[in-house]
């Protein structure tokens, strides 16, 4: 199935399509200064990076009155979010917490290219004013135990954190649940078969 198929399945519009072309297009430009992603997959770029975010949006029945996005280095998910946010839940408020200064000037860039009022805030995560997200989400920042302890300071008490993880995902899930209380919920990932999207609710102390 090609990306634009996958996308079309998740029903994303052509208006939203030309937004995140317009991503590619500004990550292209910068990516040889910051290494914003890997060049092996940037010939990918659509279905490793791209598609693989937009799925992040769309597991999300309800993205409520706000979606933060931990870690979002290059963008992924959290610039995906936001153009996604900005057709199919305008009153959502996206914030992007990244601590690298040139990655955070990238994302303003990108947000402002692609007419999404997001949100950045240039701090480490630990140290960033504790959020209370209704969404909380990650993409290959860390393991589950370490998102976990972001999320307990991020994420609202009713809150949901929605993580892709690779093939080793129970591995994560079984070493984080030594020292966390959680409601888990796995969705098979459209762009790689043995990777997931953890949907996390309830996330207490052991």
């Amino acid at each position: 199935m090609s990306d634009r198929e996958l996308l079309e399945g998740l029903n994303v519009s052509r208006e939203t399509i030309e937004r995140l072309e317009k991503f590619e297009e500004v990550l292209l430009k910068w990516n040889p200064r910051i290494n914003l992603v890997s060049k092996n997959s940037l010939a990918d770029l659509w279905q490793r990076h791209i598609v693989d975010s937009v799925q992040v949006f769309t597991c999300v029945k309800d993205s409520g009155k706000s979606w933060v996005d931990i870690g979002s280095g290059g963008g992924f998910p959290g610039i995906v979010v936001g153009i996604m946010a900005a057709e199919y839940s305008p009153k959502t408020k996206v914030t992007l917490i990244e601590s690298d200064q040139r990655k955070s000037a990238f994302l303003r860039t990108a947000a402002r290219e692609c007419g999404v009022p997001v949100t950045v805030l240039n701090q480490r995560i630990e140290q960033a004013e504790p959020q209370g997200a209704q969404i909380l989400s990650a993409r290959a920042v860390a393991d589950l135990d370490a998102l976990l302890e972001f999320s307990e300071r991020h994420l609202a008490e009713d809150g949901m954190a929605v993580f892709p993880k690779g093939a080793s995902w129970k591995k994560e899930v079984d070493k984080a649940a030594e020292r966390w209380r959680f409601d888990v919920e796995q969705i098979t990932s459209l762009t790689e078969t043995e990777a997931v999207i953890l949907k996390i609710k309830g996330v207490t102390r052991a």
